[in-house]
């Protein structure tokens, strides 16, 4: 159902059932201070603040509003019992709490759109031209989340856990810890000519072409050994530790356009070299140089880095073409090479 098709439903009803989701989600209504709240978690208040806002939620400026819960309380006692644990350094903490906010944040988001849809038809079909009762909302709302939330929070749980133990084989045996440096094969494939497709097609086509680029892309990095790092929009960020994975990922990338007559092309960069790992992101010079090259690269083409380029030079099941140096921003003289597929 598009927005246009959407119910229309008396603000006030959508008002009561938003208000009963919040405290049902929060675990309880809002009766604490920012200051009673920091007190009966055990944290200093400006602390605490300094965490909610990483978290990524709003403090009210009014010291004497009553917006916290106790499953807010439960939480700031959760992140200090974690630092006290030792397992998460305490200057590290914010920037734990803002790479969660971030997840969480955009899972939220997505998981809402799945189901408003679902709740505004409910709604629509039991209560248009009524007024319902504070009970009879609140029995809606309980029954809803009921049925959904215990199974959306299992998932995440076991989502979450596989991905902890796919990142702890990666990661666990190195020493240092996350900071410390490693050497990795990053990539970006970029959807060409973006920004003029989305003048021309309207949400709906655009939502089905991001979907389908995020899907695939998604399936071919993880079946070929790598790991998505992170999409934004019309770009897919990748690594792999294996230069010969990273490479037959790139190319299956641009095999899985030329499949598509109504998919854009894409462009591919990829750089190899030692990089920082830090709450699942990457930093450093190798990220830097495969970014510069996908925005150089033509559309439906893939280039590499030299490093990366003498690495898989020689083996047989790829071909390299060197190109002259380039000149983009920050790095004078980038030696690319292009990266084909073996000829038959």
């Amino acid at each position: 159902m598009s927005a246009s098709e959407q119910p229309e439903l008396e603000p006030e009803l959508l008002q009561a059932v938003q208000a009963e989701l919040e405290r049902t989600l929060l675990g309880g209504e809002r009766r604490y201070t920012q200051r009673e709240s920091a007190d009966l978690a055990g944290v200093d208040s400006e602390r605490a603040q300094r965490l909610w806002q990483a978290l990524g939620f709003t403090v009210d400026p009014d010291p004497d509003a009553r917006t916290f819960t106790d499953g807010d309380v439960a939480a700031l006692r959760n992140i200090d019992a974690i630092v006290a644990s030792g397992a998460l350094h305490p200057d590290l903490e914010l920037a734990a709490a803002r790479s969660l906010g971030q997840s969480m944040s955009r899972l939220a988001e997505w998981e809402v759109a799945l189901m408003n849809t679902h709740i505004l038809d409910r709604l629509e079909t039991e209560y248009t031209g009524t007024t319902p009762s504070e009970r009879e909302i609140r029995s809606f709302v309980d029954e809803l989340l009921q049925r959904v939330l215990p199974l959306t929070e299992t998932l995440q749980l076991y989502v979450w856990r596989r991905h902890l133990a796919a990142t702890t084989g990666r990661n666990v045996v190195r020493a240092g810890g996350e900071s410390a440096g490693r050497v990795l094969v990053v990539g970006f494939a970029d959807m060409v000519g973006y920004t003029r497709l989305t003048r021309r097609i309207g949400a709906d086509e655009l939502y089905d072409l991001l979907e389908d680029f995020e899907s695939t892309a998604t399936g071919i990095v993880t079946q070929g050994g790598g790991w998505v790092i992170k999409t934004v929009g019309d770009e897919v960020m990748f690594a792999a530790e294996d230069p010969a994975d990273a490479a037959r990922i790139a190319l299956a990338l641009q095999e899985s356009s030329g499949s598509r007559p109504d998919a854009p092309d894409l462009r591919v960069g990829m750089a190899q070299g030692p990089v920082l790992a830090r709450f699942g992101d990457v930093f450093g010079s190798a990220v830097n140089i495969a970014a510069r090259l996908t925005g150089a690269a033509r559309p439906g083409t893939v280039l590499v880095d030299s490093t990366l380029a003498g690495v898989l030079d020689g083996d047989d099941r790829f071909r390299l073409r060197p190109l002259r140096a380039l000149r983009v921003k920050d790095f004078h003289r980038l030696r690319p090479s292009v990266l084909r597929p073996p000829q038959n």
